[in-house]
């Protein structure tokens, strides 16, 4: 009897651990606490456009969840925590953001993280290169913020683009670091993965804290579209990270491009280690920083480049379709206003695209609200003739009246709202409600465009990201003007530290020797 007693009981206390559903597992009511929050733009300080709270499409609760597949409802990674999502917020990069945006989007996080409270950890999702209109640093400010909520003691790990600017303030409050290792960012999702692996792993096994952080400011101060990864030296150079993360003692590496198109003190590049030995974490920041200090004048652009009006002559020259030309000054995935005419008014002034019959370019894009509700109205096939572009960055060329045919019309995009096509000689141009890029083939064809057979493909990027860069005959990058113009000399900079590499050529070397930043502990 009493052995069946003892097989009762084992039996009922396996039985009792078993789920009646899938959201009561012991798994899925973990003892860490760990809440997720964060700001993501890119803000060109150079550009006359200001980012408004809207441009964020901040969320809020289980919607954030969705910005990340590895956690998931059933993976893995989701089960090791209890995850309170308090707010996410990502808006194309553009203008500087206004102070009243930054401040509702900030309180709002500060109350949330407030009302559900302790936490054991954070993760801190941001680009890095936000600019606010009368702050300096809002990266910084944002998180020395968030530690009077939270307190010291909670454990902060932060996700970057490897374009961000890590400030000594950012470096002081967070605990646990790292960035993108490849431009083009294919591994973004790998990255975010990668800091929230660190933030559990030391928690879990109670090591908390890392007990050093080296920070190297390094004065260079380079667009991605010199120091992409796909070629050397950034390739290299970023070869080195990975290898340099994965030593005994150490817990990640980094190296932050920084951003070309603000001017603040912090934007600069920058190196950072954390881990646990220090003369391995002090020699890997110093490697990584004379590495890269080294290698300072291989850095050339991605692709061949030009003046517009040769680019286009080699465009029209060229038999591989579709020869893509990067309408760079404008770019708004780097912070362009996205309204700049100059491009499309040489375009359309060439002789060859005058004509129904001559070679099919397709220009993406410009924001044109008032031929949006033309165009609505008298519908496809129908002729429209309004203004387009120069609404906001009107310094290079004024608004363009186009008059043309609609060929296509769409709505419910997330960012344009309404894309129309409109056709003016040759020329098919993208028409949006709102500023949007194109990245990808649907983004053409859900429009009846044929982007691989067009003879030329213009866009309003730098490098091309990886569909593009497959879809391409040929590429070049033109060198036009706007708010991201890649003539770095030719921006009126009065506010970075001086000397950097490349306005001041002939600097001396910099002392490359690590800063020890102590922890958050630390006042």
């Amino acid at each position: 009897m009493n052995k069946i007693f003892i097989f009762s009981v084992l039996l009922f206390t396996l039985l009792s651990c078993v789920p009646s559903d899938n959201k009561t597992t012991a798994l899925q009511s973990p003892t860490l606490k760990i809440a997720i929050a964060g700001l993501a733009i890119e803000s060109s300080t150079f550009s006359p456009a200001l980012t408004h709270e809207k441009a964020f499409h901040a969320k809020t609760g289980e919607a954030i969840f969705d910005f990340y597949p590895f956690l998931a409802q059933s993976t893995a990674m989701r089960q090791r925590a209890t995850w309170v999502p308090i707010l996410k917020g990502h808006a194309l990069p553009g203008g500087r953001v206004t102070r009243d945006a930054y401040e509702r989007l900030v309180t709002k996080t500060l109350d949330s993280l407030n009302k559900y409270k302790p936490y054991d950890g954070l993760f801190f999702d941001i680009h890095g290169a936000m600019s606010v209109v009368g702050l300096d640093d809002p990266e910084g400010d944002f998180i020395e913020r968030i530690r009077k909520v939270i307190g010291t003691q909670t454990l902060i790990s932060t996700s970057m683009d490897l374009h961000g600017n890590v400030s000594q303030k950012l470096a002081h409050h967070t605990d646990l670091i790292t960035c993108y290792r490849m431009a083009p960012h294919e591994d973004a999702l790998e990255s975010k993965e990668r800091a929230l692996e660190n933030l559990l792993v030391r928690l879990e096994n109670g090591k908390g804290k890392p007990a050093f952080k080296a920070w190297i400011p390094i004065p260079i101060l380079l667009p991605g579209e010199k120091t992409s990864t796909r070629i050397e030296p950034g390739k290299s150079l970023y070869a080195k990270v990975a290898p340099a993360a994965a030593q005994e003692g150490i817990i990640d590496a980094a190296i932050w491009i920084g951003y070309a198109w603000a001017d603040e003190p912090r934007n600069h590049a920058v190196v950072m280690v954390t881990g646990d030995d220090q003369p391995t974490v002090k020699k890997t920041a110093e490697l990584l920083a004379s590495s890269f200090w080294g290698k300072r004048t291989e850095f050339q652009f991605v692709a061949p480049t030009t003046t517009f009006e040769k680019s286009l002559s080699y465009a029209l020259a060229s038999k591989k379709n579709p020869y893509i030309i990067s309408d760079m000054g404008d770019n708004p995935t780097a912070g362009g206003a996205g309204d700049v005419t100059w491009t499309l008014r040489e375009i359309l002034a060439h002789p060859e695209l005058k004509s129904a019959t001559g070679p099919e370019l397709i220009y993406a894009s410009i924001p044109g609200p008032k031929l949006i509700e033309q165009a609505i109205a008298v519908g496809i096939g129908g002729k429209v003739a309004a203004y387009v572009g120069g609404e906001i960055d009107h310094r290079y060329a004024p608004p363009i009246k186009l008059e043309g045919t609609v060929e296509a019309l769409i709505h419910g995009d997330l960012y344009a709202e309404t894309e129309v096509v409109v056709k003016v000689g040759s020329v098919q141009i993208i028409v949006t409600k709102k500023r949007k890029p194109y990245h990808y083939e649907k983004d053409f064809t859900r429009l009846g465009l044929d982007p691989r057979n067009s003879a030329i493909l213009v866009v309003k990027i730098g490098y091309l990201v990886p569909e593009l860069y497959d879809m391409r005959g040929d590429w070049i990058m033109a060198l036009t003007p706007g708010g991201v113009d890649q003539d770095l000399e030719r921006l009126d900079y009065k506010r970075i530290k001086r000397p950097i590499f490349p306005l001041d050529k002939e600097m001396e070397d910099p002392n490359l020797k690590a800063q020890w930043i102590p922890s958050a502990e630390s006042q």
